[in-house]
């Protein structure tokens, strides 16, 4: 008799405990956005029956380009956290990018090649491409930007943006399709038109290209689908989340600066503040022998928080 009542004793313990686990499980997903299917099913993902890239139309009817992008949709989906990121730090820098993309007639698509270059960080790669656009130092050079020891503009997002500009309209230029024009922002465009003399082709889609050049315009489309389609993709972001652009107010430098350390303090910010919106000043100093002007971005309030708040009488 003792025997039975404790097995049925453990049987009330054990059945508790489900319900128990039950209960807090779906009380903890009541406060998950979104459907919550995403969470546990990975499936596969929605492409659509037409797409265009730059008003070009993409052949989806062809089943290698409908494939390839649907593998790049999988890579950038189920990459949930990079992508997260990505999304949310586009709404700092997409208002910046697209205006500039405006103004020099280039289509809003092409903000979608700055986020699959870098991420939309400051980055290098290994080949020694740097910024937001991922341009070289020839290239960099070429389209009117300063590289230095002390200045590196390709870490300037809005004038690297303007150099990327005018690289696409000259691409655009040669080859009479933006498509072909992003293929050649990673392949190069003497590197794309000896593919298209080989081959006797026209189109991107046509073109048997290397590994990282045959998937680029299809990651341009993964990413621009996810971007203006998050929920379809299982991305449930609320508008506070989103990393919104801060403001600045610009200072004219028109001499040598001695220390961007001692400056950072005399406008009452952190020398990693001052770097943060500045990373094209490479040194700790400034040797401006040609009196050039240099425009410093500063943040404003409430942004240009330290740590340490500086007292008015601390500063210089």
């Amino acid at each position: 008799m003792k025997k039975l009542l404790s097995y049925f004793l453990l049987a009330i313990v054990v059945i508790a405990l489900v319900i128990g686990v039950d209960f807090w499980k779906e009380k903890r997903l009541k406060h998950i956005p979104g459907t919550n299917e995403q969470y546990y099913k990975i499936v596969s993902l929605p492409i659509p029956d037409t797409l265009e890239f730059a008003d070009e139309q993409v052949p989806l009817n062809i089943f290698y380009v409908k494939e390839s992008l649907d593998r790049e949709l999988s890579v950038n989906t189920y990459w949930h956290s990079s992508t997260l990121q990505l999304i949310k730090r586009s709404h700092r820098w997409f208002p910046m990018i697209e205006e500039m993309l405006r103004k020099n007639n280039i289509p809003d698509d092409f903000k979608y090649l700055a986020v699959i270059e870098s991420g939309l960080k400051n980055v290098t790669s290994p080949a020694g491409a740097k910024g937001y656009w991922q341009l070289m130092k020839a290239t960099a050079k070429e389209k009117g930007l300063e590289v230095d020891k002390y200045v590196d503009e390709r870490y300037n997002v809005r004038k690297s943006t303007e150099a990327a500009c005018k690289y696409l309209l000259h691409a655009h230029e040669k080859f009479g399709s933006w498509t072909l024009a992003a293929a050649s922002y990673n392949a190069g465009i003497t590197g794309i038109m000896r593919q298209m003399d080989k081959q006797n082709e026209t189109s991107y889609y046509d073109l048997l290209l290397n590994e990282e050049t045959a998937r680029y315009i299809y990651r341009i489309l993964a990413v621009k689908l996810i971007f203006e389609e998050p929920k379809s993709y299982g991305f449930y972001i609320e508008d506070k989340d989103f990393y919104q652009p801060i403001p600045t107010k610009t200072i004219e430098v028109r001499s040598s600066i001695d220390s961007w350390a001692d400056f950072a303090t005399e406008h009452g910010i952190s020398y990693k503040l001052l770097k943060n919106f500045n990373p094209w000043l490479r040194q700790k100093d400034l040797k401006n022998r040609k009196k050039k002007i240099y425009f410093i971005e500063i943040p404003e309030p409430p942004y240009n928080m330290t740590h340490v708040a500086r007292k008015t009488d601390d500063v210089k």
